[in-house]
């Protein structure tokens, strides 16, 4: 009985295969490694200027927050676009029992909906206050009135803002995809409690 052989094609399609699960789980690491950088970074340094306004005080308010601003901007950046990378890398690997169309455009739902929400409470909030700016300028540190999206939900940015990375595993089909929203979202909801949260609570309670 003679063994089966694998002509080209088995080759290379089995060569692609392997391929793709080694980037996959190179780009599933690199965002995760993204991510912790990303909530590390951003919160080790807020968390600075919150005890000892070191770069407010060696910049001035608008220098400091600007110096922030653009290395808080290259680690966001890098996190959105490695997760992109991600879903679109390990694409197909999801099966969730349902036709595609129907998973297609559940996922582009979920992306309009957050992304609305996203833009929806990045203009109420205002430009600076995307970058925290809050925690640099004196003059921003008062309890903001609640408004737009804030009337309804207390956190929309964290919560219905991150259903596009939800949205995007799916319509790109990526198992990786679905488990890093669901670490990222985690991670940033982490970041709100110890950060964001004590800040503003402090600040609530003096104008109290």
């Amino acid at each position: 009985m003679s063994r089966p052989r694998l002509d080209g094609y088995g080759l290379a399609a089995s060569f692609v295969a392997m391929a793709l699960s080694i980037w996959g789980w190179i780009a599933f690491a690199y965002h995760l490694a993204g991510r912790l950088a990303y909530v590390l970074y951003i919160g080790f340094t807020l968390k600075r200027e919150d005890r000892t306004s070191h770069l407010t005080r060696s910049y001035g308010p608008s220098e400091g927050f600007r110096r922030f601003r653009r290395a808080a901007a290259a680690v966001m950046n890098n996190d959105a676009l490695s997760f992109i990378v991600l879903c679109v890398v390990t694409r197909r690997t999801l099966s969730v029992g349902l036709p595609p169309g129907w998973v297609v455009g559940a996922g582009a739902a979920l992306v309009a909906v957050g992304v609305a929400m996203k833009l929806w409470a990045a203009v109420t909030l205002g430009g600076g206050a995307y970058y925290w700016r809050n925690f640099f300028d004196p003059a921003a540190r008062g309890v903001a009135k609640a408004g737009g999206p804030y009337r309804f939900l207390r956190n929309p940015m964290y919560t219905v803002g991150y259903l596009p990375a939800y949205g995007l595993a799916l319509v790109t089909g990526s198992l990786p995809g679905l488990v890093a929203a669901l670490i990222d979202q985690a991670a940033i909801l982490t970041f709100y409690r110890r950060v964001e949260k004590p800040h503003f609570d402090r600040y609530i309670q003096r104008a109290g």
